[in-house]
C-alpha cells in the first residue's frame, strides 16, 4: 500500500505559549492539529495538518447519539540536548486499534499515523516545554461522523490528533492520596467496553468521583461489576499492591484497560527480580493483609501521573492507612526510572523511547 501524501497548511496566527507549569491540564492547545477522514468506500484518506479550529458536524452525526468514539493519551518530552522524545508510542496506536475493534471502528495504519504524528510534533516543537515534570500531551481520537440515526456502525469517521502543553502532575512532589472504595456504582463489566479507551467509560465515573470528593477522597477504587469484590482500577488508572514483598496487580479480565505504564512497570519489576503477579485480588484480601500489617505500598499508574501513591483507603467505614501516608521506596524508584527514561536522563536499555527530532 502506497503511503499517502501528507498535506500541511500552516496557521497564519501564532498563539502565545503559556507557562506550562501553571496551566490546568488539557486547557491550552497548540496552533495545529492532524486530521484524516474515513469512508467505507475508500478507507482512510486525506491526511493533513491544519490550523487548530472548531469542527463543523451534522446534528445527526452518530457520535452525538451512540457514542462511537475512541481515544488515546501519550506525551512528548524535551530531553537533554533539546531532543524531543515519545514513550512507547507504538503501544498507544496498537491500543487505539484494539479500542476501535471493540467499538466497530475501522483500524488505522499504525506506522503511517505515527509518521504523521512525528510531522505534527516537528511543526509544533516549540510547544514542548522545557521544565522538568512538564510535557506536551498528545490526544489522538476518532469520532463517527455519518449523519444517520440508525443504530449501526457509522460509514464515515474522522481521526484527529490535538496537542496540549501540560504542567507537572505533582506540583509539590509525589503525594499519597486518599481513595474511597466504590460499592454502589460500576465502571465496567467483562464483555463490556472497560478494556477500551472510549468516552462512556469516563463520563460513567463522574457520579462516583463526585461522591468520593464529597467524602474527602481524591479518587475511586473500582470493584468488579458482578460480585463487587474484586479490585479493578483506581480512578482512570491501573493499580498495584506491594504485599509482603510481592507486587500484585489485577489481571486483565476484559474490563480493565491494558495500561502502557502498567506494562512498563511489570517489565521493570521482572527485570529487577522483584516478584510481580497479575491475578484477581479482592478488597477482603487487601483488608486482611492490612490487618496483618503486610501491605507495604499501593500505587496507581497511568500516563498523566506515571505513579500516584496511595496513602489511605476508606471502605465501608473502615480505614486503611498505607505506609503512614508516605511514599514507598519502590514507588519512588519506579517513578524516577520511568520519568528518567522518558526525558532521556536514564539509559533506555529497553528501547522504549522514540526520538522525534
Amino acid at each position: 500500500m502506497t503511503k499517502q501524501r501528507l498535506e500541511i497548511e500552516k496557521s497564519n496566527q501564532q498563539k502565545p505559549k503559556p507557562e506550562s507549569d501553571q496551566i490546568p491540564f488539557g486547557s491550552v492547545f497548540t496552533d495545529h492539529m492532524f486530521v484524516m477522514d474515513y469512508d467505507s468506500a475508500k478507507g482512510w484518506y486525506d491526511p493533513r495538518i491544519v490550523p487548530y479550529e472548531p469542527l463543523t458536524l451534522d446534528p445527526a452525526a452518530m457520535i452525538f447519539h451512540y457514542g462511537q468514539t475512541v481515544f488515546e493519551g501519550l506525551k512528548a518530552y524535551r530531553g537533554e540536548g533539546d531532543r524531543i522524545l515519545l514513550f512507547r508510542p507504538e503501544q498507544n496506536f496498537a491500543r487505539l486499534n484494539r479500542s476501535s475493534e471493540r467499538l466497530s471502528i475501522p483500524p488505522i495504519n499504525e506506522e503511517e499515523v505515527m509518521d504523521h504524528l512525528r510531522e505534527l510534533i516537528s511543526l509544533e516543537k516549540d510547544w514542548v516545554p522545557e521544565t522538568k515534570g512538564t510535557s506536551l500531551y498528545i490526544r489522538p481520537f476518532i469520532i463517527a461522523t455519518e449523519p444517520n440515526l440508525a443504530v449501526a456502525p457509522s460509514k464515515t469517521y474522522k481521526l484527529m490528533i490535538i496537542l496540549s502543553p501540560v504542567g507537572s502532575y505533582f506540583t509539590g512532589g509525589l503525594r499519597p492520596v486518599t481513595i474511597n472504595v466504590e460499592d454502589q456504582f460500576t465502571r465496567a463489566v467483562k464483555g463490556g467496553t472497560g478494556m477500551a479507551k472510549t468516552a462512556g467509560n469516563y463520563s460513567a465515573a463522574y457520579q462516583a468521583q463526585a461522591k468520593a470528593s464529597q467524602e474527602g477522597g481524591a479518587e475511586v477504587l473500582w470493584l468488579d461489576g458482578v460480585e463487587k469484590r474484586f479490585i479493578e482500577e483506581v480512578g482512570s488508572m491501573n493499580i498495584f499492591f506491594k504485599i509482603n514483598g510481592e507486587v500484585i496487580t489485577p489481571e486483565l479480565s476484559g474490563s480493565i484497560l491494558k495500561g502502557i505504564t502498567r506494562m512498563s512497570i511489570i517489565e521493570l519489576l521482572q527485570d529487577w527480580g522483584i516478584p510481580v503477579t497479575e491475578r484477581k485480588i479482592s478488597i477482603d484480601e487487601l483488608y486482611q493483609a492490612y490487618e496483618e500489617g503486610i501491605v507495604e505500598e499501593v500505587f496507581g499508574t497511568g500516563t498523566a501521573a506515571v505513579i500516584s501513591p496511595v496513602g489511605e483507603f476508606n471502605w465501608l467505614g473502615k480505614k486503611m492507612v498505607i505506609n503512614n501516608h508516605q511514599i514507598g521506596d519502590l514507588s519512588q524508584k519506579l517513578y524516577d526510572t520511568i520519568t528518567g527514561i522518558q526525558r532521556g536522563e536514564v539509559t533506555d536499555s529497553y528501547e522504549w523511547t522514540v526520538e522525534v527530532i
